[in-house]
C-alpha cells in the first residue's frame, strides 16, 4: 500500500492542503493540518473528491484516448496531426491566426509551457484564460494602484482584523474554508462583519450588517465612503503624503460623484423601503458602514466576482483600493484589501503571463524592455510587443475567421463565456479546434477536431498559487488513466513536432518550474514583485519535497519583513515607490432593464458545484444539494409574472433563453433574480445561463459583465412532469425540459413536456433484450404513468409521469438501481408510487459532508427537541464538517420551531 500523499485541492483559490491516504478500497481524503491555508479544514467539495474518482468506475466519462476527426488513435498520430495542422495554418495565414484559450485549472508548469509556446515560438500574442472571467479586473486594479498584480495581505488577516467587509463575495459558499476561519475568529474575538451584496446570501449568517446595494453600484458606495472619510477627517494624510499619489483627484471625483450620505444611498438603492431589514434602514446601515470603516484600523475588505464581473469592474476594484490607501491600510496585520480568487491556479496563470494583456513573470507585453528581456531569456526570434485578444474578442475573431485555429485546454468556453450561442457558432466555423480535457463530453468538446486526453487532478504533478500568493505542490497519488498525459507533456511534444524541440526538452515539471523561477529573477532589480529566484536551480528532490511558501522568495531582493504581507512599509512596486489612487466615477451597467426585459439577473455559484460540473456533477452527494438550477425570485415578482414556487419558468434575454424551476425566496430583492452558473447541455436541456448573458466587458480588463443581465420571466406550462431513473445516461434531446443529476445508484432526470409522448420509449434499453421485462401502471384519466424496466431481477430504469412533479423518494429509488435484484415488496412499492419512508419524499440534502437531508433534520426538531445548530450537530453530525450548511440549518430551525411550538 502506498504512503500518504500531501497535495492541494483542485477547486477554489483558497488552495487547501489535502492528505490522500490509501485504503483497502481505494483512497480517503482529509485536510492537511499543517498547511497554512486551511490547517486541516476542508469543504464539502474537497471532502467528496474521492467520490469523483470512484465515479469513473460507474460511468464512462473520461477521455482516455487521443481522437482525430472522430477516430481514436495513438499519441504519435495525434501529435503529428495537431503539429501539422498548426504549422499549415501558420504558413497560410500567419502566426496570429492561432490562439490558445487556457484555464485556471492548469498547473503553473502547464501554463508556463503554453505561454512560452504560443508567444515565444509560434509568434502569436493570442493566449487568454478563463481567468478573464474571474479576476481580470483585479489584475488591472492592482497594477494601477500598486504597480504590480499583488495581493498585499494573507489569510491570517481575516482572523486578526476587527472589521471584515465582504463585498461581491459569498464567502460561505464560494470559499467555505475561509468562511470557517472567519466564523471562528468572530466567535473568539467578536469580529465585526459587513456583507455588501444585492441579495441575502449564506454569508449573511455571520454578518453584523448587510447592505443590499443595487446591482452595479459598488463604485458609488466606495466613492461615497472615500468622500465621507475625507470630509470627516478620517483619512491618514501623513501616510498619503509619504506613500500615495493621486489623492486629491480621487477624492475630488468621489465628492463629485457621491458628495453626501443621501446621494450615495440613492445611487446604491439604499433609500428605498426594500433596503430596510432587521439590520435597520438603508440610510442608517450606510452610516453605520462608514462609521465602522473609520473606527476600526484593522479592517480587511474581501472582494471577489461580484466586484470583478462588471463592465466597470476595474474601477470598482480601484474604488475599494482608494479607501484603503487613503487610510493607510495596505499590507498591515489585519488591515488590507483582499481579492479572493475563484480558481485553484488563477494566480499561477497570472504569474506566467497567461492573460492576453500580460507577459511572463509579471512583465508587460507593451514594454519593449520587458519584451527584449523575455525574448533573450527564451532565445525567441518571434516574440513581439503588444497584447493579444481577450476572451470575448478572441471568440469574435474565431467567428469572423481572423483566427483559424484554437487550442482550448481544461475549460469549457461554450458554456462559460457570455452570449454562448455565438461562441458555439464561432467554434463550429473554426477550421481547427483542438481540445485538451479530462472528460469525454463537454459542450466545447463537441466542436473539437482533435481531442487530447489530459491527466486528471489525482494524476498530475506541479504547483498552484492560491489567493494569498502561496505556492503549493500538487502531487499525484494514482497512475494516469488510459492514455492520458500531463498538459505540459502534450504541449512540449507538439512543440517538438513543430520544430521547436531545443526549447522544450523538459524531463518533468521540476525542470519547468526551475525555468519559471529563473525568469522571475532574470534582470529583476526589485521593481518586479514576483520573484521566486531561490528555486532557479532547485533539484528534483527539493521540488518534490517543496513545502508551501509565499512569494516573493528572492535571492537578491527579499523584503526584510518577509513575504507574508507586502507593501506594509508603504513602498510600492512603481517607479516612484508610491501607490496611486485612481479617480473613478459610478457608471451604470452597459445593458439596462426595459419593458421587454424588466428584471436584473444576477448569477453565481452553488455551494456544492464547480464551474460546468465536469467533476462535481459526477458525485451524488454534491448533486443532491441543488439537483436542478433554480430561478430564485421574490414573492412579489413571482406573482407579477405568474410563476409558482416549484413550477417551471422560461427566462428570456436579448441573447437567448433558459428554462429553470422556480424557487420563491425573500433573499431576493424585487426587480432582481438569481440564476446559477453551472448547468450546460450535458446536464440539461436549457439550464445554461451563458446564452442569456450579454457580451458586455470592462474596457480596461475585458472581463464580462455576468452579474447584470436584463431578463424577462414567464411561466412554462407543462402538460406533464416526470422523474426518470437510469443506470446509464439517456438522450432526452427531444424534451423541452430535462435536468440530469447523479444519484447514489443511478442518473436521476427531472423531465417535463408540453405535449404527450411515448413515455415508455424514454426508458433506457436493457443490456440483454432477451431477458428484458417492463412492468407498468397507467391511469390515463389522471395522467399518471409508472414504468420500470428489468433485466432479469435487476432494475435498469424507472419512470414516473404525472400532471405535476412526482413526489418520490429519490435516493430510495436510485439505490434500487444499484442493487443486484428487485424484491417483490419493492416492485409493488414502485408501481404504487409509495415509498417506505414518507418523510423522504422529495427530500433535499442539506449537509453534504454527512449526507443529512431536510427530512432527518425536521424529525430531529419534532421528535428529539432539537432547537439549535449545536443540537442538530450532536444528533446528526450535520454542520460539524465544513460548516457550509449551518446557514441553511438555522433557516430550517427558524422556520420549524414556531410550528413545533404550536
Amino acid at each position: 500500500m502506498r504512503d500518504e500523499v500531501k497535495t492541494t485541492c483542485p477547486y477554489c483559490g483558497v488552495g487547501c492542503g489535502l492528505i490522500i491516504s490509501p485504503t483497502r478500497d481505494g483512497f480517503a481524503v482529509g485536510g492537511d493540518p499543517e498547511h497554512p491555508a486551511n490547517f486541516g479544514r476542508i469543504c464539502s467539495k474537497g471532502a467528496a473528491l474521492i467520490d469523483t474518482i470512484t465515479a469513473e468506475t460507474k460511468r464512462d466519462f473520461r477521455l482516455l484516448d487521443p481522437e482525430v476527426d472522430g477516430a481514436k488513435t495513438d499519441w504519435s498520430t495525434a501529435i503529428s496531426a495537431a503539429a501539422d495542422r498548426l504549422r499549415d495554418t501558420i504558413a497560410q495565414h500567419g502566426p496570429k491566426s492561432v490562439a490558445f484559450y487556457v484555464s485556471g485549472q492548469l498547473l503553473t508548469e502547464d501554463y508556463y509551457v503554453a505561454n512560452k509556446l504560443i508567444k515565444g515560438f509560434i509568434g502569436s500574442p493570442h493566449i487568454d484564460t478563463n481567468s478573464r472571467l474571474c479576476m481580470a479586473s483585479t489584475v488591472v486594479g492592482h497594477k494601477r494602484a500598486f504597480g504590480a498584480d499583488v495581493v498585499p495581505g494573507c489569510y491570517e488577516d481575516l482572523e486578526i482584523a476587527d472589521l471584515v467587509i465582504l463585498t461581491g463575495s459569498n464567502l460561505a459558499w464560494c470559499h467555505p474554508v475561509l468562511n470557517q476561519r472567519l466564523r471562528a475568529a468572530k466567535e473568539k474575538h467578536g469580529t465585526k462583519i459587513i456583507v455588501i451584496d444585492p441579495r441575502r446570501t449564506a454569508s449573511c449568517d455571520i454578518a453584523d450588517l448587510h447592505l443590499p446595494i443595487k446591482p452595479g453600484s459598488d463604485v458609488a458606495l466606495f466613492n461615497g465612503l472615500l468622500a465621507w472619510l475625507d470630509q470627516t477627517g478620517n483619512t491618514d494624510l501623513k501616510y498619503v503624503a509619504r506613500h500615495v499619489s493621486g489623492y486629491e483627484q480621487a477624492v475630488a471625483e468621489a465628492r463629485a460623484d457621491c458628495p453626501d450620505l443621501e446621494t450615495t444611498a440613492k445611487k446604491c438603492g439604499l433609500d428605498t423601503h426594500d433596503s430596510a431589514d432587521a439590520f435597520g434602514s438603508g440610510l442608517g446601515k450606510l452610516e453605520t458602514f462608514f462609521s465602522w470603516f473609520a473606527a476600526f484600523d484593522r479592517t480587511v475588505t474581501v472582494f471577489s466576482q461580484g466586484v470583478n464581473q462588471s463592465s466597470s469592474g476595474s474601477d470598482k476594484v480601484n474604488s475599494i483600493l482608494n479607501c484603503h490607501l487613503a487610510t493607510g491600510r495596505v499590507g498591515k496585520p489585519g488591515s488590507s484589501p483582499f481579492s479572493v480568487t475563484g480558481q485553484p491556479n488563477a494566480m499561477g496563470g497570472r504569474e506566467v503571463g497567461g492573460l492576453a494583456n500580460q507577459l511572463a513573470a509579471h512583465m508587460n507585453p507593451n514594454d519593449p524592455v520587458d519584451i527584449d528581456r523575455v525574448k533573450r531569456f527564451w532565445k525567441s526570434d518571434v516574440l513581439e510587443p503588444g497584447e493579444g485578444l481577450k476572451a470575448v474578442d478572441m471568440f469574435r475573431a474565431i467567428e469572423t475567421g481572423e483566427i483559424k485555429a484554437v487550442w482550448i485546454m481544461a475549460t469549457n468556453p461554450a458554456v462559460s463565456l457570455p452570449d454562448a450561442d455565438r461562441v458555439r457558432l464561432a467554434l463550429s466555423r473554426c477550421p481547427l479546434v483542438i481540445v485538451s480535457d479530462v472528460v469525454s463530453d463537454t459542450d466545447t468538446l463537441r466542436h473539437a477536431h482533435i481531442k487530447l486526453p489530459a491527466s486528471g487532478w489525482a494524476e498530475k504533478s506541479g504547483t498552484v498559487t492560491n489567493s494569498e500568493r502561496r505556492i503549493s505542490r500538487q502531487r499525484p497519488f494514482r497512475d494516469a488513466q488510459g492514455k492520458a498525459k500531463p498538459d505540459w507533456w502534450i504541449m512540449s511534444e507538439i512543440a517538438k513536432s513543430m520544430g521547436y524541440g531545443k526549447s522544450f526538452k523538459y524531463s518533468g515539471p521540476s525542470d519547468i518550474f526551475a525555468e519559471h523561477a529563473a525568469l522571475s529573477e532574470f534582470e529583476n532589480d526589485g521593481l518586479r514583485a514576483f520573484d521566486i529566484g531561490v528555486w532557479h536551480k532547485a533539484k528534483k528532490s527539493a521540488y518534490d519535497a517543496m513545502e508551501p511558501f509565499q512569494w516573493p522568495a528572492s535571492r537578491k531582493n527579499q523584503p526584510i519583513t518577509g513575504s507574508e504581507r507586502l507593501y506594509g512599509n508603504g513602498i510600492f512596486t512603481t517607479s516612484s515607490g508610491r501607490a496611486k489612487m485612481i479617480g473613478v466615477e459610478h457608471i451604470i451597467p452597459q445593458s439596462q432593464t426595459s419593458a421587454d426585459f424588466p428584471l436584473v439577473a444576477n448569477s453565481g455559484r452553488y455551494r456544492d458545484q464547480w464551474h460546468t460540473m465536469t467533476r462535481t456533477g459526477t458525485a451524488a452527494r454534491l448533486s443532491a444539494h441543488r439537483p436542478e438550477p433554480l430561478l430564485e425570485i421574490c414573492a412579489e415578482d413571482a406573482a407579477r409574472y405568474r410563476v409558482k414556487d416549484g413550477g417551471l419558468a422560461r427566462i428570456n434575454s436579448k441573447h437567448g433563453t433558459s428554462l429553470m424551476r422556480v424557487a420563491i425566496t425573500d433573499a431576493q430583492a424585487p426587480g432582481q433574480v438569481f440564476v446559477p452558473m453551472h448547468w450546460n447541455d450535458v446536464y440539461s436541456a436549457a439550464g445554461g445561463i451563458g446564452r442569456l448573458t450579454p457580451p458586455n466587458v470592462d474596457p480596461h480588463s475585458g472581463q464580462p459583465e455576468t452579474k447584470y443581465t436584463p431578463v424577462s420571466v414567464e411561466p412554462f406550462v407543462a402538460k406533464w412532469q416526470g422523474l426518470l431513473f437510469s443506470s446509464t445516461p439517456v438522450d432526452l434531446g427531444n424534451l423541452p425540459y430535462w435536468v440530469g443529476a447523479t444519484g447514489q445508484g443511478s442518473m436521476i432526470y427531472e423531465i417535463a413536456g408540453e405535449q404527450s409522448c411515448m413515455f415508455k420509449s424514454l426508458l433506457p434499453m436493457a443490456t440483454n433484450t432477451n431477458d428484458e421485462q417492463i412492468i407498468e401502471y397507467s391511469d390515463s384519466k389522471k395522467g399518471i404513468h409508472r414504468y420500470a424496466r428489468l433485466s432479469g431481477d435487476r432494475i435498469t430504469g424507472a419512470l414516473f409521469i404525472g400532471p405535476d412533479r412526482p413526489a418520490l423518494g429519490r435516493d430510495w429509488i436510485s439505490n434500487l438501481l444499484a442493487a443486484d435484484a428487485l424484491a417483490t415488496p419493492e416492485r409493488n412499492a414502485l408501481l404504487a408510487g409509495r415509498m417506505p419512508d414518507a418523510g423522504a419524499i422529495n427530500d433535499r440534502l442539506i449537509c453534504s459532508c454527512f449526507s443529512v437531508g431536510l427530512a432527518a433534520i425536521s424529525k430531529a426538531i419534532v421528535n428529539q427537541n432539537a432547537v439549535s445548530p449545536t443540537d442538530i450537530g450532536r444528533l446528526l453530525q450535520a454542520g460539524t464538517g465544513c460548516g457550509s450548511c449551518l446557514p441553511e440549518i438555522k433557516e430550517i430551525l427558524d422556520d420549524a420551531l414556531p410550528r413545533a411550538a404550536e
